[in-house]
């Protein structure tokens, strides 16, 4: 939760050590909106499909970029004491310290429902496209939004002892602090089942990742452009992993990376081997951003909206995050 670097669908922003941020990218939604050159006391970043979020000190918040379905809406200047925030494709949720939660943006398929009123008790959460999770200090969840491929199926109310979790646009995945997973939403497979010793998870559009704390992956899901390429096995001493929509990247123990996936749009363009002392690893739809140990960072992939533009290598001094937020 603690990143330095997050990806939208086109655009990403990057925390810089004094609290400013940098932004690149698509702008056609105003998703690198000048706008952001004006922040100060920055803590964490955050960024939606075409808009973004940055917290600060105080418990504030600002928020920039595409507004077409109210997902910059003036509300978000009134809450205070916020903590955290995830975004969505149209909406966003703010987390406050008192474990309550804070929506807005899109009411098309639910996202805001004022049912988030209700919820107490939560300590993380979790947005993609259209719908979101909570979890609780108890080790239960709450989903709202979009139902349309069972994302928000109640059989979440049914799981406990859950510790983390991972959203995509159709489908969600929690861990549960016996090291197992489970999974709902629209799934292809369903032998995350057999899945044991696992520590932390991600999710790509059709696919999901799972870290095990031996450092070996586990993937499932459609494996249409090789999500889930066989290739993945291979890897070891992985400790951070990370999806777009059709690619995946694995932060290896000794600061390379190693990618897998759909290379239509140069996400798994070898030039990733390159990279050496990586800390941190984030990934958009089609592009990936890695933060180097000095504070530079290298971008590869989709580059269309120019994403990958090479502004990025005159950025310096990007925030170093904790390493338990690296190590997990």
């Amino acid at each position: 939760m603690n990143k330095s670097i997050s990806c939208g669908t086109f655009h990403s922003v990057a925390l810089k050590e004094d609290g400013t941020i940098e932004c690149w990218g698509d702008n056609t939604r105003n998703q690198c909106d000048p706008v952001y050159k004006t922040f100060e006391c920055v803590i964490q970043v955050f960024c939606g499909s075409h808009h973004s979020v940055v917290l600060f000190k105080d418990g504030t918040l600002e928020c920039w970029g595409d507004n077409s379905w109210n997902q910059c809406d003036p509300v978000y200047k009134t809450f205070t004491n916020v903590i955290s925030v995830a975004c969505g494709c149209r909406h966003s949720v703010a987390l406050k310290e008192d474990g309550t939660i804070e929506c807005w943006g899109s009411l098309q398929y639910k996202q805001c429902d004022p049912v988030y009123k209700s919820f107490t008790g939560v300590i993380k959460i979790y947005c993609k496209k259209y719908h979101s999770v909570a979890l609780k200090n108890d080790g239960t969840i709450e989903c709202w939004g979009d139902n349309r491929f069972n994302q928000c199926d109640q059989v979440y109310k049914t799981f406990t002892n859950i510790i983390n979790i991972a959203c995509r646009s159709y489908h969600s995945v929690a861990l549960r602090d016996d090291g197992t997973i489970v999974c709902w939403g629209y799934t292809e497979k369903e032998n995350y089942k057999t899945f044991t010793c696992v520590i932390d998870i991600a999710c790509g559009d059709h696919n999901s990742v799972a870290l095990r704390n031996d450092g070996t992956l586990e993937c499932w899901g459609g494996n249409n452009q090789n999500r889930c390429n066989p290739e993945y096995k291979n890897f070891t001493s992985v400790i951070n992993i990370a999806c777009g929509d059709y690619h995946s990247v694995a932060l290896l123990e000794d600061g390379t990376i190693e990618c897998w996936g759909s290379n239509l749009d140069n996400q798994c363009d070898l030039l990733y081997k390159t990279f050496e002392c990586v800390i941190d690893v984030a990934c958009g739809d089609y592009h990936s951003v890695v933060l180097r140990d000095d504070g530079t960072i290298e971008c590869f992939g989709d580059n269309s909206f120019n994403q990958c533009d090479s502004v990025y290598e005159s950025f310096t001094n990007i925030r170093v995050p904790n390493p338990y937020y690296i190590l997990k």
